[in-house]
Parts: C-alpha cells; sequence; structure tokens
C-alpha cells in the first residue's frame, strides 16, 4: 500500500505540488492570524502577572480617610492590597524633560519595589531608601549615565537624585521616594493596590471595589482605574490586526479544503483504471481508499509542516511592529507564536485535508475492478452533450459553445472550482476595500503641512536653544522660500477633573488649526473654551460631543467645551486654540511648527533652509505612514497568495478535464479544430466558471469588509468618517467583476495551450 501510494505522489507530481502549495500557503496565514490573535492579550498578562499587577488602582482623599482605616478596610478575604501610599502630583520645571517625563508627574512614597501587589522591576541602579533619591518609572530612555544625575523640582521644593530606574507596567506612578521623602513634596493624595479574586470583567471590579469601600467615609475615593483599561490601550494595535488576518486565514482554509477536495476527486476519476488495476492485484477496498489517502496526506504533511515554519519566521518581525510603544521592550520577551497555534495548525491542517479527501476516496472503495476498468477506458457522452446542441445553435463561434458546455460534464468538479474562484474574488473584494480604506486612512490630512519644526536641538548629547523667540521664529519660518501656511504647535500635561487620568492638551496657534486633524463628529474649535476631543478620549471618559468638562493645571480650572470629534486613538489627546491653552498654562511656548509648502518646493531644501537659520531647531520631512504600509503590504501579500492558490485550483481542473477528454480532444483536432480553437475552447470553460464566480464573490467580500473594518476601528478606539468608508464605487467594481475571469484564465492559459500543442496521433493511439 505505501508502495502503491508512494508511486502515485510521484507519478502525480503536478496535484502533488498544487496540494504543498494550497496547504503551505494557508497554514502560514493561519499561524501569522492565531498568533496575533493569542499575542493580543497573552504577553500583558504574562508580564502582569510576574509583576502580581493592581487589577485597581485606587486613589483617596487623606482629608476625608485615615491611613489605618484604609488599611483595615483593605482586610478582606481574597484580597491582596498594598499601600496606602502617599502620591504626589509635582509640576516639573523644563530641565527635567531631559529624562523623557512630562512636565507634571505622579510621585509616590514607597518603602520598597516589592510587595503583595505590584512588584516593580528595578532596571538599574538601587530603590530610593533616603531623603533626596528618586527612582523613575522608565522602560526605554535611560542609560546608565543617568544614573546621579539631579531631578529639578519646582522652586522652593527639593532636588532629587536619580538612584534608580524601575518599570511598572500597570503606571501606577511616574516616579518613586522614600516615605521619609514625599512630606517634603506635598502629597495630596492616597494610594492603594488591589488585586481581587474575580479579575474578569470591568463590573466585577467595580463591585468588589465597592465593598472593600463601603465602609469608608463618604467621598472619600476619589478616582480609580482597573487594569482592563491599561490592557486595552496595550493591546490594541494587536487587536486591530487580528480581524484581517483572520478573514484571510479562514479565507485560506476554505480555499485549502475545496481545492484539496477537488484534487482528490479528480485523482479518484482520472484513476479509475488504475483504482482497478489495484483491485485486480488483489488490494481491498480499504487499502485503496488508504493509498488515495496517503497520495494527499503526504503534500498535505510537507505543506503544513512548510507553512508553520514560514508562518513563525513572518510572524516574529510582524509581532514585533505591532507592539511597538514604551511597553513594548518588557513584552518582547512574551511575544512570540504560541505552542498551541504550531500544534493547531500542524495536527489540524492535515486533518482538514484528509477530511475533505474522504468523500471522493471512498467512492473507489465500493467500486469493483471491473467496473473501475471499463469506466476508466470506455468514452464518456458527458452532461454537457445537450447544453452543447443548444449553444451550436447560437451565432457563438464554435469552440465558444463547446466550452461554455464543459463545465456541465463534470458537475461536481465545476461546482468546487467555482467556490475556489468566489473564495478568490471574495478575498480580492475584501483586500480592495481593507487598501482602499488604509490608503485614504494614511493620507487624510498629509497635504496639511510637509515639514515639522522642532524648537530644540541637540549637539554632542547637549541641548541648544533657538536662537529667535516664538514670534521670531514664527516669522523667520514664514519669510523662507516656500512656505505657504504655519502653525504652531503646544501641549501641557493637564487633568480632567474628577479623575486621575493626565489629559494632553494641545494647543495651536496660526494658519491651520485642524493640521492633518480629521473630524468625525461636530466642528472645529471658533472660540477660546472650546476643545475638539479624540474618539478615544470620549469613549474612555464617558464624555460626548456638546457636553461641557473641567480641565485642571496647577491652580488654575478652565471649563472647555467640547465642540467636536478627532479620529485619534490616543485617549489622553484633545486640542484648542492658544488662549485655551495659555489660560491654563500662561508660560507655555511652542515645542513645534508645522510648515506647509507652496507646490513643487521641496521638502528637504527648505529644511535646510530652516536649519541654516537656526541651530537651535531640528526640521523633520513628513514621511510616509508606517502602519498603513504594513496593512496594505500584508494584505496585498495575502490576496496574491490566496489568489494564485485559487488559480491553481482552475489549473488542477483544466489538467483533469484535458485528460479526461484527451479522446473529444483528438477527434475534434482529426475534423479540423485548429490548436487556438482549442485554446479557446479550454479557456472559455474556465471563463464562465469565472464570470459566475465574481457575481457571487462581490458580495461576499463586501459582506466582509464591513465586518472587518468597524472591528478594526473599534480595536484602537476611532471612528472612521463616512468617506473613509464609502469604497464600492462603480469603477471599482467594474474592476472587480474582472477579477474572477483573471483568476479562471489565468489557471486555464498553460494547460489549455499544451493541450492545443497534442497531436491527433499521441491523443488516440490508447484507441
Amino acid at each position: 500500500m505505501w508502495r502503491a501510494a508512494r508511486a502515485a505522489v510521484r507519478r502525480r507530481r503536478l496535484q502533488t505540488l498544487v496540494i504543498a502549495l494550497v496547504t503551505l500557503t494557508s497554514t502560514a496565514a493561519m499561524v501569522v492570524a492565531l498568533g496575533l490573535l493569542d499575542a493580543a492579550s497573552a504577553p500583558f498578562d504574562k508580564a502582569f502577572g510576574r509583576q502580581r499587577g493592581p487589577h485597581v488602582t485606587a486613589v483617596f482623599d487623606p482629608a476625608k480617610v485615615s491611613v489605618p482605616q484604609l488599611a483595615r478596610a483593605a482586610r478582606q478575604p481574597g484580597v491582596a492590597a498594598a499601600g496606602p501610599y502617599a502620591q504626589a502630583t509635582v509640576e516639573l520645571p523644563d530641565g527635567a524633560m531631559n529624562f523623557g517625563l512630562g512636565s507634571q508627574i505622579t510621585v509616590v512614597g514607597r518603602a520598597d519595589p516589592d510587595g503583595p501587589v505590584d512588584r516593580l522591576d528595578l532596571w538599574s541602579g538601587r530603590w530610593a531608601t533616603r531623603p533626596g533619591e528618586v527612582v523613575l518609572n522608565r522602560q526605554s530612555d535611560w542609560t546608565p549615565d543617568d544614573l546621579g544625575k539631579r531631578l529639578p523640582m519646582p522652586s522652593g521644593g527639593p532636588e532629587l537624585t536619580v538612584v534608580g530606574f524601575a518599570f511598572d507596567l500597570s503606571r501606577t506612578a511616574d516616579a518613586w521616594v522614600a516615605p521619609r521623602q514625599i512630606d517634603a513634596l506635598e502629597p495630596t493624595a492616597t494610594q492603594m493596590l488591589f488585586r481581587f479574586p474575580d479579575a474578569s470583567s470591568e463590573d466585577r471590579l467595580r463591585a468588589q471595589l465597592g465593598t472593600v469601600t463601603e465602609r469608608l467615609p463618604a467621598d472619600a475615593l476619589t478616582a480609580s482605574r482597573t487594569y482592563l483599561t491599561l490592557k486595552h490601550q496595550v493591546s490594541s494595535s494587536a487587536r486591530a490586526y487580528t480581524p484581517y488576518l483572520m478573514a484571510f486565514g479562514i479565507l485560506g482554509i476554505a480555499v485549502a479544503v475545496l481545492i484539496v477536495a477537488n484534487v482528490v476527486s479528480g485523482a479518484v476519476i482520472s484513476g479509475f483504471r488504475h483504482i482497478g488495476v489495484l483491485k485486480a492485484l488483489g488490494f481491498t477496498p480499504g487499502q485503496v481508499v488508504a493509498v488515495y489517502l496517503t497520495m494527499i496526506s503526504v503534500p498535505a504533511v510537507v505543506g503544513c509542516a512548510l507553512g508553520t515554519l514560514l508562518g513563525n519566521v513572518l510572524a516574529r518581525p510582524f509581532f514585533e511592529f505591532v507592539f511597538m510603544g514604551p511597553d513594548a521592550g518588557v513584552l518582547h520577551d512574551d511575544v512570540s507564536v504560541a505552542a498551541w497555534v504550531n500544534a493547531v495548525t500542524l495536527l489540524g491542517m492535515p486533518a482538514v485535508c484528509v477530511l475533505a479527501a474522504l468523500a471522493p476516496a471512498l467512492r473507489a472503495h465500493g467500486m469493483s475492478a471491473a467496473r473501475a476498468i471499463s469506466a476508466g477506458s470506455a468514452p464518456r457522452v458527458g452532461r454537457a452533450l445537450g447544453i452543447q446542441r443548444r449553444l451550436a445553435g447560437s451565432r457563438l463561434p464554435r469552440s465558444v459553445s463547446l466550452g461554455m458546455g464543459l463545465p456541465f460534464a463534470r458537475p461536481g468538479r465545476s461546482v468546487l472550482t467555482l467556490a475556489a474562484v468566489i473564495l478568490g474574488v471574495t478575498t480580492v473584494t475584501f483586500a480592495t476595500g481593507l487598501a482602499t480604506t488604509m490608503d485614504r486612512f494614511g493620507n487624510a490630512g498629509r497635504d496639511a503641512y510637509q515639514v515639522t519644526v522642532y524648537t530644540s536641538s541637540f549637539r554632542h548629547g547637549e541641548e541648544i536653544e533657538p536662537q529667535h523667540d516664538d514670534r521670531e521664529l514664527d516669522a523667520v519660518l514664514r519669510e523662507l522660500a516656500g512656505a505657504r501656511e504655519v502653525t504652531a504647535r503646544a501641549s501641557v500635561d493637564v487633568r480632567l477633573a474628577g479623575s486621575a487620568h493626565q489629559v494632553t492638551l494641545e494647543g495651536r496657534r496660526g494658519d491651520r488649526l485642524r493640521l492633518d486633524g480629521v473630524l468625525t463628529d461636530g466642528r472645529w474649535m471658533r472660540a477660546s473654551g472650546e476643545i475638539v476631543a479624540g474618539s478615544a478620549f470620549l469613549r474612555q471618559n464617558g464624555v460626548r460631543v456638546g457636553e461641557r468638562v473641567s480641565l485642571e493645571k496647577g491652580g488654575r480650572t478652565e471649563r472647555v467645551l467640547v465642540v467636536g470629534e478627532l479620529m485619534e486613538s490616543n485617549p489622553r489627546v484633545v486640542l484648542s486654540d492658544w488662549p485655551t491653552l495659555t489660560a491654563l498654562a500662561p508660560a507655555e511656548r511652542p515645542i513645534a511648527y508645522h510648515v506647509a509648502l507652496r507646490d513643487g518646493t521641496d521638502p528637504a531644501a527648505y529644511a535646510r533652509a530652516a536649519r541654516a537659520a537656526d541651530a537651535g531647531i531640528t526640521p523633520d520631512v513628513r514621511g510616509s505612514n508606517s502602519i498603513t504600509q504594513t496593512i496594505v503590504g500584508s494584505a496585498s501579500a495575502l490576496t496574491l497568495m490566496l489568489a494564485a492558490v485559487a488559480s491553481l485550483g482552475v489549473f488542477n481542473t483544466v489538467v483533469l478535464n484535458t485528460r479526461d477528454r484527451r479522446r473529444d480532444l483528438g477527434m475534434l483536432k482529426s475534423i479540423g479544430m485548429t490548436p487556438r480553437q482549442v485554446t479557446a475552447m479550454t479557456v472559455t470553460s474556465m471563463a464562465v466558471l469565472g464570470a459566475l464566480g465574481s457575481l457571487l464573490g462581490i458580495p461576499l467580500g463586501m459582506a466582509g469588509y464591513e465586518l472587518v473594518i468597524p472591528r478594526m476601528a473599534d480595536a484602537v478606539d476611532i471612528t472612521l468618517p463616512p468617506w473613509m468608508t464609502d469604497v464600492w464605487r462603480a469603477p471599482a467594481l467594474t474592476g472587480l467583476a474582472l477579477a474572477g475571469l483573471l483568476i479562471a484564465v489565468l489557471g486555464a492559459y498553460v494547460p489549455a495551450r499544451r493541450a492545443a500543442r497534442l497531436t491527433i496521433g499521441e491523443v488516440l493511439r490508447s484507441e
């Protein structure tokens, strides 16, 4: 049995290659898709578990609740707690920016980095144990040379020496000092960290927090945050990629099943004489089935093994791109393709192939040797004859009318081929919509400016201040050749009243306040006291357009009106005009100027001129959108793979049809059919399936687009404007209508040409 199966594999090289390629591409796509689905949460969960991160970070008002009261309240069955820790909010002077900190930081007094909850990773140095020392929460942007540097405090406050760098995935503080030091920073809150028995949902965590705080004074709890919000932020990028990769993976599996079933069915039908010979030699029906299943399993297992290896190779750089940001380093070691993903693909895909092959292989089971041999040698009239007779009365060329009837000769095989073409067209349609939306997303507002000029420069590790003040620098940039519009931008960290979360208030001044922002609801700012907030900010803070919120900075408070929603995934960002920003931070200066150039101006030349005008600035030419390029590029590659796989299915069908109808081809050529007509007849037979595949595949691709795109947007908490998702226009649909024809014709052409080159003597020799 093994010798017979091995011989069949060698003899049917083309079918073996088709099965191996189909399973390889489908398996690779599934490894990446399932791996990313697992990676969307697994790395965070592993790192969070190692640090015993707090399920809830709670902030209390020390004026309303004492430390002993908090300690007693935390003694609940199954509840682990750390604290109470005194917490201070500190406004840093500009010099502190060298450490990568914002202008406003949270400092907590803590005796050590360990504890029952929130065990910090001390990356470098040591813990702050004495007054005058500080440990910064930094996972990156530090070097050993930074240890021993001084962190300037507000005027009148103590200057602190940096003695260590630690990392806290839970982001409970920006810096830590010894408990004896925190009083000098005038703490205004008390922090408690909790781990609860049930952390499965936001509601469960809130309910358990309510149980802990129910006996505390009213309004003692001023703010709280669950780890689920943080987990959502860290893994949102991975979740954005998962829906479309899963769509490609599912399509790949479906195409693989259909083509493997088609290949095996064709192998059984075209191998009737082989089946009869095997049975005549003494093979049992079970052994015959085993021969054909083994013939499929060998290339399927090889393809799955290579596909799993390729998927792991492709997944690693893809994951490294997806998990970018401040937490990438600590998650890096935990980001990999899980063992269960490799097990599922290595075992599951061959099983899928064998199941797809089982039904046609069983057809050979009950067939007697005599019937199999006669079925393999006797000529067939075929079901297409009646249809071809009707088509013969039309004005179509004879080769075309004959070709249009051929799919009906083998309806089962044609249905499987049609399904593969439909899935190929579905893939192309879905990918076209995805690429169009992502292209519009990536290029939205890109004509707003071409050069960004930052108001700082570094030479040999030293920061150089601009030679011009704010207004002078604005005028210099406007006077340079090619400048059309200049917009100044400043940002300051403020707080949303009633929340512990920091907010980045971005103020703008100049010619184009909207810059490259995309508005999805409401309008842009028209007066002082109005802001436009990002989609993620509105969702995570429960704020709507038309509502008022209070922003706090130091001792100042500004009541502002949310007049618009911005397409922005950063949950901290809100935009305002310059007077609103300076009402909270009067001394704030621009950190950058965005310059829009006149048509034909070279951005690089303008950047060189700006650098020559002031050595204390850093011009930067705007680059391309890497996220958009990654999605469009990966989607295009997967589409080409699946379209090629569908074409391989057509290729295999034409080869089988040609082999089945060798006698008919010989007879047609003997009565005068030219090679060109044979080619036209064979290609037409598949073009019919291609046209029908386009008709059915385009609606399926559109439905897949409507299912996947909203989930990708929701994963990163943004709202896409209608003009980005309105992609189904007449020109695009017309082009997509040709996708099925292209897949069918490309797959059919080569075997059709081979059939056309067959000589009459070669075809009829066996007769």
